[in-house]
């Protein structure tokens, strides 16, 4: 049969071997830089295209130097010689200080460790509070983002730690616990973004809050029994300007209705002194000129001051000689 073999058959030789390996060596050396290319422009298709999203901007570089940034959409770049980042400049960034939130909701989660190597600070008065803040943020220029500032996010963490840590120390512990917390909130802003801005980080402040503030729980027995204290104090004093804006001003007032009343009347007198006396004048000067006259006017002017005091006025004949008449007459004036 001719597609019978020997076992010999199936051995080449030594040259008929090399033969074989060369030239499929040569296949394989023909077919490689086609494979090669076409993976390269496959590749390079591939990578011709790039996205950006709705609240991105992209940032292209060039052998690692900035070229140009793209707003949302599809984009070209050159293949294996551009390369783009992506930004998110609406996207409002948190960092928490304290504490970390494992899982947010209407009832959120968090984490049980303790963070004292960044929320233990020293006040002012030389007290010690465990502060609890966040910072939020967003990128208002993603070139100096990733090219003025390396590890930005460790970066704004470690500023506000050291920002937070001055402004507490600038305050007495009261003043971080209640009084002053709205101006703590707007100082540290404010302080961190003038840093951020002298970085020339491309990065924005948006809020500063401190979120919980209280004594470390070793101190937080005494620290109660001070504030309690302090508190008392507050009420007696209190307590006592209660009664002295009661009394004193009370007293004032009293004092100077007196004087006002006291003024009045002398005025009162004085001027009716005056009155009286220009009047005398008056009627004196009248009287030298018409005493007849003016002694008759005196005399019915004074009349009619006295009789409306009078009381019942009984009008009698001149030449009347005897008063029995008069026993007639009745309670209302006239004979019965």
């Amino acid at each position: 049969m001719d597609d019978f073999r020997t076992p010999g058959d199936l051995f080449k030789s030594p040259e008929e071997f090399s033969k074989q390996a060369k030239e499929n060596f040569r296949k394989f050396t023909t077919i490689v830089p086609v494979i090669i290319a076409g993976l390269v422009i496959i590749g390079g298709a591939l990578t011709s295209f790039y996205s950006v999203g709705p609240d991105e901007i992209g940032v292209v570089r060039r052998f690692g130097k900035y070229v140009r940034s793209t707003n949302p959409g599809l984009h070209f770049k050159i293949p294996f010689i551009e390369v783009y980042n992506n930004v998110k400049v609406t996207y409002v960034y948190k960092d928490e200080f304290g504490f970390r939130t494992e899982q947010p909701g209407v009832v959120s989660r968090y984490s049980k460790r303790n963070y004292f190597d960044e929320s233990i600070m020293l006040t002012g008065d030389l007290n010690v509070l465990e502060v609890e803040w966040i910072v939020q943020f967003k990128v208002k220029d993603p070139v100096k983002l990733l090219f003025n500032v390396r590890n930005s996010r460790n970066t704004i963490r470690n500023i506000s730690e050291a920002v937070m840590r001055q402004v507490v120390g600038d305050h007495t512990v009261n003043e971080v616990l209640t009084t002053r917390r709205v101006e703590i909130n707007q100082e540290v802003q404010d302080k961190l973004q003038e840093i951020m801005d002298l970085y020339d980080s491309g990065v924005q402040i948006v809020t500063v809050k401190l979120q919980d503030v209280n004594p470390p729980d070793a101190v937080k027995p005494s620290f109660n029994e001070v504030n309690a204290a302090k508190q008392e104090k507050e009420k007696a004093i209190n307590q006592a300007w209660e009664a002295y804006n009661k009394v004193v001003p009370r007293a004032k007032g009293e004092a100077e209705k007196t004087i006002r009343e006291a003024e009045g009347y002398a005025l009162n007198r004085v001027n009716r002194a005056k009155g009286d006396a220009a009047k005398f004048i008056a009627t004196y000067d009248a009287y030298k000129n018409a005493k007849e006259v003016t002694r008759k006017r005196l005399y019915l002017e004074t009349m009619n001051e006295i009789i409306p005091y009078a009381g019942k006025k009984y009008i009698i004949d001149d030449q009347q000689k005897g008063i029995l008449p008069l026993l007639n007459i009745t309670k209302e004036g006239g004979a019965q």
